[in-house]
């Protein structure tokens, strides 16, 4: 299935790319800051779907897509959750709120039906949700969702959650690619946070909404920026 991307920031340009190319099952055919460079593509050439921000330069998205004589499938991509009712009246077929994670952009494109074949694309296997440690004679089921971050501890790795924390055996390297999917960052080589949890960033420091204060790492900091904070 053939795809475009129309975005005009370039950090959220390369998390589409990556989640498209990480999927395997959409062919990305171009990337476009400028709307009126893509609508000039597509009245030579036909796609199956458009990745569509709606804060554009010259356009907005959803003046583009009232453009369109002939409409693709289209994923629209935002920040601002009010232009969603919008959108879906102009019958589109998902709502991607930024930042996303590969999961949600995942459920999203589930829903795109390729016009030579009307099956759903095919999900990749279903996310891992939760892992159990062994601590002791026990196993302490840990839910992805409820840890708000991760600290390294030498060969080992501590699991911070709202009302306790919890010693992992596997490193902190182990726990990152099995988070991977989910909205977590690594923002310090001692330290994944997730990114829901943040309240406030100061400087190179995090601040959480329980009044947990991480670091931002100098080799983190660029990536961080870039991809959660413009």
């Amino acid at each position: 299935m053939n795809c475009i991307i129309i975005e005009d920031q370039p950090p959220a340009q390369r998390i589409l790319k990556k989640y498209i190319e990480d999927l395997g099952t959409l062919d990305l055919k171009g990337v476009f800051g400028d709307p009126l460079k893509a609508m000039v593509y597509l009245q030579e050439n036909s796609v199956d779907l458009i990745f569509l921000d709606i804060n554009l330069p010259k356009l907005s998205g959803i003046s583009f897509l009232k453009s369109l004589s002939k409409k693709p499938q289209v994923i629209l991509t935002t920040a601002y959750s009010e232009y969603a009712l919008e959108g879906y009246e102009l019958d589109v077929t998902d709502y991607l709120l930024k930042p996303f994670s590969f999961e949600r952009f995942l459920k999203a494109v589930s829903k795109v039906r390729n016009s030579q074949n009307p099956e759903p694309i095919p999900q990749s296997l279903p996310l891992k949700k939760e892992h159990f440690i062994k601590i002791g004679y026990e196993h302490i089921r840990i839910a992805f969702e409820e840890i708000l971050y991760l600290s390294a501890d030498g060969d080992y790795c501590e699991i911070h959650l709202n009302d306790k924390k919890h010693l992992s055996s596997e490193t902190l390297k182990k726990w990152i690619e099995m988070l991977e999917g989910w909205d977590f960052f690594r923002v310090h080589k001692s330290y994944v946070v997730n990114i829901h949890q943040i309240e406030k960033v100061s400087g190179n420091t995090l601040y959480l909404y329980n009044g947990t204060q991480l670091p931002i790492g100098r080799a983190f900091k660029e990536e961080f920026m870039e991809r959660f904070l413009k």
